[in-house]
């Protein structure tokens, strides 16, 4: 049986980085599939095993735990693990990195799909995304961090953090190569980290899976469509 059960779209998206904290943890989970996911979210609040609106949600088996929500997710599972740093200051800012890990993605989904890419608007947003690989960059770098070695919040061995902001970047920079590209250009000690920590053998089996399960998928619908449009 699986340590844990996490329901979630078959997408990489903001599930992905809670597969990446459990993969390396060495934990197993049971994904399950969409007709599941919606049949939880239908259940009245009363009946459902963490009141929620939207995945992901994980229920941890040995305890029947459940959680929603990524960043508290992720916290969760640092804790659990022992991936979060000794003090209280550090652990704030794994905190801070999760909220802004899903920040970007809200953004760059364009919170849900609410709207449509098109050239003009996503010429608009482009200096703010690069302002957010500003922000990473400038973080990682007050912490020591270096194209070649180092740790997001200088902690002796990767945290929670490292994984988020990995998982962050790789997986946009996998879907949309432009973005790698803008990525290694403006934030290069971000990108080398996320490259380093990408190599790790469970991070990297969990890189491979992913693009054989979910192809080039990244947050699924019409607003994935007008991403690759505008980043043709």
């Amino acid at each position: 049986m699986s340590d844990f059960d996490l329901y979630y779209w078959p997408l990489p998206f903001r599930g992905q980085f809670i597969r990446a904290i459990l993969a390396y943890a060495g934990q197993d989970w049971t994904e399950h599939d969409s007709d599941e996911n919606a049949a939880l979210m239908a259940r009245p609040p009363a009946d459902q095993p963490v009141p929620f609106t939207g995945p992901p949600v994980l229920i941890d088996r040995r305890t029947g735990f459940a959680l929603s929500q990524m960043p508290a997710i992720a916290g969760y599972l640092g804790e659990r693990f022992g991936l979060t740093p000794d003090t209280v200051e550090a652990r704030a800012l794994v905190a801070k990195t999760a909220n802004d890990a899903n920040d970007v993605i809200d953004e760059l989904t364009q919170f849900g799909g609410r709207q449509m890419w098109s050239d003009a608007s996503w010429r608009e947003f482009r200096p703010r995304l690069i302002g957010w690989m500003a922000l990473f960059e400038e973080i990682g770098q007050r912490n020591g961090l270096s194209i070649s070695s180092g740790n997001y919040l200088a902690t002796a061995e990767p945290s929670t953090a490292d994984i988020i902001v990995s998982t962050l970047w790789s997986t946009m920079g996998d879907r949309f190569p432009p973005l790698a590209d803008l990525c290694e250009e403006k934030a290069p000690n971000v990108w080398a980290l996320s490259e380093r920590m990408q190599n790790n053998p469970a991070l990297a089996a969990l890189r491979s899976r992913t693009r054989d399960t979910y192809g080039d998928a990244y947050c699924g619908g019409e607003i994935e469509a007008s991403l690759r449009k505008v980043m043709r």
